[in-house]
């Protein structure tokens, strides 16, 4: 047995460890495992499909004008991770904003039988994110909101590209709490395969076990899941970080 396996923490009868939960999920981890995902998306498409209204080349997201080459080569995840943090912190989001997501990003490319490329990226992720903020949001959110961390891109454009991405996704924006919570145990084995989880975790306490199973029998009406995807503690995976696998349904 190496030393390093000795180290690790496994929950038992006596003790549950955790270091983040389904709806309080650590965001900087959450955000990178959503770059990695958006990666693997472009590296991994069959075919350049996409819509004129997702064209970075014919609808820019930026002042300065960016070189014909870059439509051409895969964006690593660092830079994805780049472009989309600032609208995450901007506005205080928790990681359940950047869950959900990637739960449009991978809705519109099904529904719109389209891909996510080099060229229109970055309005894909864009417009997920909007619809994400108006749709969890306690607040009214406006596009305006996001106008401030653009440049390049009119307010037209963006009204432009929300009411197409509706379209596309027929109006779904609804997560119900089971494909929230496959794609939240997707991005976790996610980020263990690529070594982004905590080693140190701390031990469940009796408090938090309570307020855990309070919001699970609290999700389980339909009606109010948003809520709880939103703000609240919930269901702890309970397994070995290090080990833990993608559940699939």
């Amino acid at each position: 047995v190496s030393p390093g396996h000795l180290r690790e923490k496994y929950s038992s009868c006596a003790t549950v460890f955790v270091d983040s939960t389904i709806s309080q999920s650590d965001l900087k981890i959450t955000l990178q495992c959503l770059a990695l995902a958006i990666y693997y998306h472009i590296k991994k498409r069959d075919a350049n499909r996409s819509k004129d209204i997702f064209d970075e080349r014919l609808h820019p997201v930026t002042e300065e004008k960016v070189p014909e080459e870059f439509f051409h080569h895969n964006p690593d995840p660092e830079s994805i991770y780049r472009f989309i943090r600032p609208f995450f912190i901007a506005f205080k989001a928790t990681g359940g904003y950047a869950i959900t997501t990637l739960v449009y990003i991978e809705r519109l490319l099904s529904y719109a039988e389209i891909d996510i490329c080099p060229s229109n990226w970055k309005r894909i992720v864009l417009g997920a994110i909007i619809l994400t903020y108006k749709y969890l949001h306690d607040e009214a959110m406006w596009n305006f909101h996001f106008f401030s961390l653009l440049r390049g891109i009119t307010i037209k454009n963006l009204n432009e590209l929300e009411r197409q991405y509706l379209c596309l996704l027929q109006f779904r924006l609804y997560v119900s709490t089971s494909v929230y919570a496959q794609y939240y145990f997707d991005l976790r084995s996610l980020a263990s395969d690529h070594g982004l989880l905590p080693i140190a975790l701390t031990p469940l306490q009796k408090e938090r076990a309570l307020n855990l199973e309070a919001i699970a029998r609290y999700c389980e009406n339909k009606n109010l899941c948003r809520v709880a995807i939103k703000k609240s503690g919930s269901c702890a995976n309970l397994t070995d970080v290090q080990r833990a696998h993608a559940i699939l349904s």
